[in-house]
């Protein structure tokens, strides 16, 4: 690989996301105890916000206890060499993001060469700005990169790649997401029970 300043500048943004960065369970102790004080993370508070926040550590809480990983994908990623990390930009109030983080946490269990860390987007905006999707901070947005030399190797999200066809199908045909297409969203996250997600992680480890 060629150096350049550019990818110099990502490595090191990279560096300072790992280092203030939480692992999935203090993320998840991060997100409960902000609730404790009517709180979510993120720079701006709102009561809609904290609201949206409490729904998703209960939506987390449940996908942590009742999510199972398919036998194929379980097997295929414990026996894989890898030695990646995987940094996901997250909020407590976003809903993709409690929908995937259980699911990728699961995946990254199965092999010690995988460490899974969360960053907060609003600190960090350099490092989001790098990962945009369509122009827009979306999240939650997964960075897979060598762990030696913090070279970016790949990306995923914010939305796993059925739900990333519904947005954009829904968008051509009405212009814009509304309250509808959100329901029917969850609709979907509750029946596919994390398998898109578990499905795009696993083609992204390959």
């Amino acid at each position: 690989m060629k150096y350049t300043t550019e990818n110099i500048t990502l490595m090191r943004l990279i560096e300072e996301g790992i280092a203030d960065s939480y692992t999935y369970e203090e993320y998840r102790s991060l997100v409960s105890d902000l609730l404790s004080e009517d709180k979510s993370t993120g720079h701006t508070q709102t009561e809609a916000l904290t609201n949206y926040s409490m729904l998703n550590d209960r939506r987390m809480k449940r996908l942590d206890k009742t999510i199972k990983i398919d036998e194929e994908i379980k097997e295929a990623v414990a026996n894989k060499s890898l030695n990646v990390g995987l940094l996901v930009l997250s909020e407590g109030w976003c809903g993709d993001a409690a929908q995937s983080l259980p699911i990728i946490n699961k995946i990254a269990a199965l092999n010690d060469g995988i460490d899974l860390k969360i960053v907060l987007r609003d600190d960090h905006d350099d490092l989001m700005s790098n990962f945009l999707t369509n122009g827009g901070k979306s999240i939650p947005k997964l960075i897979m990169y060598d762990r030696n030399t913090k070279e970016v190797i790949d990306t995923w999200g914010p939305r796993p790649s059925i739900a990333t066809q519904m947005v954009n199908d829904y968008k051509e045909e009405h212009g814009q997401l509304d309250a509808k297409f959100k329901q029917d969203l969850q609709v979907w996250y509750n029946a596919d029970k994390g398998k898109n997600i578990a499905d795009d992680i696993a083609q992204l480890l390959k």
